[in-house]
């Protein structure tokens, strides 16, 4: 045992005080790199930039965590069991994958879909970590918009499905930013 004696109920206090700005804003950088690319360029690059942004949010969260005063990497921070489960959820998405690259051998428009959507369900458990609605808003509207822009736009799915979630993305983080975080 670390000494760490704090109960479950302490711990999730001190992770709902938390700001949860960085892994939602760099999921926002890595989708705009992806609607840029989808803009720019044909398909068979936009592809591979779906793939490697979406895998670096994990990385990139890192870094943006410097800039947001979370700093994930800070060993002086006392263990706290709800990081643990925020980061399980994260392997939970990466993992995804799995079912999202059968369908994408089988039709590459396929992407933006399954990425879109089983990425975004690390977000559920947020609303019970956090004791907030924004978690479920996020992956619910998330859900639905990729789903029916798919449908819509079946030649533009590279760039309007990757917008729809950095909108979802941007009032996601205006919501947490708002959130009333007790101190």
């Amino acid at each position: 045992m670390t000494g760490n004696h704090r109960t479950l109920e302490e711990q999730k206090e001190e992770f709902k005080s938390k700001k949860l700005l960085a892994s939602p804003i760099a999921g926002l950088i890595a989708w705009l790199i992806v609607a840029i690319s989808g803009i720019f360029f044909p398909d068979n690059i936009t592809v591979w930039v779906l793939f490697i942004a979406t895998g670096s949010i994990v990385y990139l969260s890192m870094a943006v965590s410097k800039l947001t005063g979370e700093d994930y990497l800070d060993k002086r921070k006392p263990k706290n069991t709800f990081d643990n489960l925020f980061f399980l959820t994260v392997t939970q998405a990466i993992l995804v994958y799995s079912i999202a690259i059968p369908f994408f051998i089988v039709d590459y428009t396929s992407l933006p879909l399954t990425v879109g959507i089983l990425t975004g369900l690390m977000w559920v458990p947020l609303t019970w970590i956090i004791d907030h609605w924004v978690g479920l808003f996020h992956s619910i509207v998330r859900t639905i918009l990729v789903l029916i822009l798919w449908y819509l736009f079946p030649s533009d799915r590279f760039v309007v499905i990757p917008i729809a979630i950095i909108i979802v993305y941007i009032v996601s983080i205006i919501i947490l930013k708002n959130r009333k975080i007790k101190t």
